[in-house]
């Protein structure tokens, strides 16, 4: 094979790893079918020995160029549990301190054989040229202003685990909306379910232009939260901000801040939603962080759930059904037998011991 024919080959390889790089690239029947798998996760979870041995023999590489804490040790906690390994990559540490390039770092890593790459970075695009250079499968774990994927996932999820279906459904997405790829992504994948979304924000706070998102905009918070089924917060991005788009925080909070008395006015059985981290004081009040109906911390486990899904699904047997509850339910059954391999290992283990 001559050296364009092998770089074609090596391409089309490239090209036909799956990824999950954007909400728009699932359908729904995709996100599903993802969500599905998570229930098995999430019973998966909760059993005395929370790990299969699903991904043995994979490896996958944290690489995050922003900081993080909740993604990155919601990966790695899915990642263990699903027994792969795992190499985590500080920026601060590596090469492109001394001038290597992106595309150099990924080269080099994938040369030590690897299977996934979970990517953040601060530039909107880069996850899909990784997706370019390595025959791994890469999963975007937020890239600027773009898309962060999972967390959508990972909130469809918990929406749907107090609401049901989706169908309908009205969701608030109040706040930074500008900055935010979680809103971003979030928009996308609650309108594919079929809920009603309403972006409720500043002006300076919006995109430049909505044409093309399936919403409804406000800039009344009191008006809208009484008929909403989910109020979704977002917090002020000041990290991403190179002007000052609000004349001050406290006047933000007052207009667009989930205070104790607007929380009051939400109607039973709504609930209240972040991606974390929180700015207590200034997008929600304390003491509604820390009510029954704020599930944010409901968000952070159902996160490490529908990552072991993700991964699963990119790297796992594969998929044999033509139907995906077929999958779904061939997936728990798989994952019930590794269990019972794991504790009959343990338990080998246990009595070798004694």
């Amino acid at each position: 094979m001559n050296s364009l024919n092998a770089h074609e080959a090596r391409d089309k390889d490239r090209s036909q790893r799956a990824h999950l790089l954007s909400i728009a690239d699932l359908d729904r029947d995709e996100i599903e079918e993802l969500l599905r798998v998570t229930d098995t996760f999430v019973e998966v979870g909760r059993r005395p020995i929370p790990k299969v041995p699903a991904l043995r023999g994979r490896t996958v590489v944290m690489l995050f160029f922003e900081d993080s804490t909740r993604t990155r040790l919601s990966f790695e906690t899915a990642a263990k549990r699903l027994s792969a390994d795992t190499m985590s990559f500080s920026v601060s540490s590596s090469s492109l301190n001394k001038g290597e390039s992106v595309r150099d770092t990924i080269e080099t890593i994938e040369a030590m054989g690897i299977d996934a790459v979970v990517v953040r970075h601060k530039s909107s695009g880069v996850p899909a040229q990784i997706a370019r250079w390595t025959s791994a499968s890469v999963i975007n774990a937020g890239d600027g202003w773009h898309q962060h994927p999972t967390q959508a996932l990972l909130d469809a999820y918990t929406a749907r685990s107090h609401l049901g279906s989706l169908e309908g459904r009205r969701i608030a997405l109040v706040g930074d909306i500008k900055h935010s790829r979680v809103a971003r992504s979030n928009i996308e994948i609650f309108t594919a379910l079929g809920a009603q979304v309403t972006l409720v924000a500043p002006r300076t706070l919006l995109p430049a232009s909505l044409s093309a998102w399936p919403v409804q905009v406000s800039q009344d918070l009191d008006a809208v939260l009484p008929t909403v089924d989910v109020c979704y917060l977002l917090r002020m991005q000041q990290e991403r901000m190179t002007e000052a788009l609000v004349p001050s925080l406290r006047e933000y909070t007052a207009t667009y801040g989930l205070t104790s008395a607007r929380a009051d006015r939400m109607k039973d059985g709504a609930i209240i939603m972040h991606p974390g981290p929180m700015n207590r004081g200034v997008e929600i009040a304390s003491e509604v962080a820390d009510r029954p109906s704020a599930v944010i911390t409901e968000q952070v486990a159902n996160g490490v759930a529908v990552r072991s899904a993700v991964l699963f699904t990119l790297l796992g047997a594969g998929r044999q059904q033509s139907s995906s509850a077929a999958y779904a339910a061939n997936v728990s059954n798989e994952l019930s037998v590794q269990t019972d391999s794991v504790l009959a290992e343990e338990l080998a283990h246990a009595e070798e011991a004694t």
